[in-house]
C-alpha cells in the first residue's frame, strides 16, 4: 500500500489555525467593551453624570439666582465641569476595573491570553476609558444648556475643544492606569479620597488659572494638576474673554502628562501581569 503524494495528499492534512492579527484581537477587546457598556448605558451615564450635573446646578444655578456668585460665573464653570468629567470619567473606568481584575475576579488573566502584548491589553483599557470619558463629556453640553439656559460655544471653538477633551480623557485614562496597578484593593478607597478631592479643587474647574496672582503658592500647585491645563483649554476657547492659559502651553503639557503616565502604567502593568 502506498502512501498518497500530490495534491489529494495535502488536502488530507488539516490547515493550521489561524492565528488572528493583533489589530483584530485588539479591536476585539475593545469591542466586547464598548458592546458591555451598550447594555449597561444607563447605569454608566448616572454613575458618571450625577456629581457634574449637581456641581453645575448649586454652583452655577443656585448660588447664581440667590445672588451669592457674580453673574456670568456659570460661563466660567461650564467648561471647567465639561473637563473634569471627561478626566475624571476616564480615570474611573480605567483604575477601578483594573484593581478588581488584579484582585478579584482574576479577569484579566482572560485578557493577557488574548493574542496581544502585555502593553497592547492596558492600552485597551487606555483607549476604552478614553471612549467613556468622552461620551460623559459630550453628554455634558446639552445637560449644560437644560441646567444653565445656554452654552457658550462657538463652532470655531469646536476642534480645539475637542482635542483638548480627547487629550484630558486620555490622560485621565492614563493616571488611572497607574493608579490601577499601583494600588491594592485594600487601599483604593483611601486612594480615591485622597487623589480625586485635590484633583477637583486645584484643577482649575471653578475658576481662571491665570488670576490666582493674589495666591501664588496655590497657582504653583495648581500647574502642577494636570486637570488644570484641560479647564484651562477648554474655557479658552469656549469663553475666550476670560484669560486663560495659552492653547499651545495647554496641549504641551497634556501630552507631556500623557507620556510620563502611560510610561509609568505601562511598567505597572507588565509587573502586575507577570506576578
Amino acid at each position: 500500500m502506498t502512501a498518497s503524494t500530490g495534491p489529494e495528499a495535502a488536502a488530507l492534512v488539516p490547515a493550521a489555525p489561524r492565528t488572528p492579527s493583533v489589530g483584530k484581537a485588539f479591536l476585539g477587546l475593545l469591542g466586547r467593551d464598548v458592546f458591555v457598556t451598550g447594555r449597561e448605558l444607563g447605569g454608566f451615564l448616572a454613575q458618571v453624570l450625577l456629581q457634574p450635573i449637581f456641581l453645575l446646578f448649586v454652583f452655577g444655578k443656585v448660588l447664581g439666582d440667590l445672588g451669592y456668585v457674580q453673574g456670568g460665573f456659570e460661563q466660567v464653570l461650564l467648561p471647567g465641569v465639561i473637563a473634569f468629567t471627561g478626566f475624571l470619567t476616564a480615570l474611573q473606568n480605567t483604575a477601578l476595573p483594573l484593581v478588581i481584575d488584579f484582585s478579584f475576579t482574576k479577569e484579566i488573566e482572560d485578557r493577557l491570553l488574548a493574542p496581544l502584548p502585555t502593553s497592547l491589553v492596558a492600552i485597551e483599557k487606555i483607549v476604552f476609558a478614553t471612549l467613556r470619558g468622552l461620551i460623559a463629556s459630550a453628554m455634558m453640553f446639552p445637560l449644560g444648556l437644560l441646567i444653565l439656559g445656554s452654552v457658550p460655544i462657538t463652532w470655531s471653538a469646536v476642534p480645539l475643544v475637542s482635542v483638548g477633551l480627547v487629550l484630558g480623557s486620555l490622560v485621565g485614562a492614563a493616571l488611572g492606569l497607574v493608579l490601577g496597578t499601583l494600588v491594592t484593593a485594600s487601599k483604593i478607597n483611601v486612594v480615591f479620597a485622597v487623589v480625586l478631592t485635590p484633583l477637583l479643587f486645584t484643577g482649575s474647574t471653578q475658576f481662571p488659572w491665570s488670576q490666582l496672582d493674589g495666591l501664588r503658592w496655590f497657582q504653583v500647585v495648581c500647574a502642577l494638576n494636570p486637570l488644570t491645563y484641560v479647564s484651562e483649554l477648554v474655557r479658552g476657547q469656549m469663553v475666550p474673554q476670560v484669560e486663560s492659559i495659552p492653547a499651545w502651553v495647554c496641549l504641551l503639557a497634556c501630552v507631556g502628562f500623557l507620556v510620563l503616565f502611560t510610561a509609568v502604567g505601562l511598567r505597572g502593568f507588565r509587573r502586575r501581569a507577570v506576578d
